[in-house]
């Protein structure tokens, strides 16, 4: 488990789990509000297949007070040493509680303590506002390259350590 001690608006204690066999079904099941379609899949099922079968990410369950809530997946680029925040989803109805930007938090400092960690990096659709205020609220920067059609966007690992 991966807690850093945060909480989301309603006070629930926000912390990443590992997928096993008492999680991997409620993460599956983890879907976004109707309109959020065109920018994530219709279930967290695609991100976990992604992660199984494709080896290069590792998702986590996110949870509320014990309850999965979201989904969340990370990956170190082998090339340029940076790593990567992917499969952000967050369930319908618990969205809009902070558990997101919680839950991106955790992720971050967890990830800003690994020796290696220079640089911390996400992509998004540049028409998802609601990504695109989050993530820069939590200082991500735009850079000059994209993913396929997404922007992309880096941290400084220094400055997630900070918090």
């Amino acid at each position: 488990m991966i807690d850093r001690g945060l909480a989301d608006r309603a006070g629930r204690g926000v912390a990443l789990h590992e997928i096993d066999d008492d999680n991997w079904r409620d993460v599956a099941d983890v879907a976004p509000l109707d309109d959020q379609r065109r920018f994530a899949p219709a279930l967290a099922a695609r991100y976990l297949l992604l992660s199984t079968r494709g080896q290069v990410w590792t998702s986590l369950a996110v949870s509320a007070d014990g309850a999965v809530v979201g989904h969340v997946m990370w990956a170190r680029d082998d090339e340029d040493g940076t790593y990567w925040v992917g499969g952000m989803l967050t369930d319908g109805p618990q969205q809009g509680k902070g558990t997101g930007r919680a839950a991106v938090r955790t992720l971050l400092a967890w990830l800003a303590e690994r020796d290696d960690c220079e640089e911390i990096r996400l992509s998004y659709d540049p028409d998802n506002v609601a990504a695109e205020r989050l993530y820069s609220s939590l200082g991500f920067r735009r850079t000059a390259d994209t993913e396929g059609d997404e922007v992309v966007a880096a941290l400084p690992a220094r400055a997630a350590r900070r918090g």
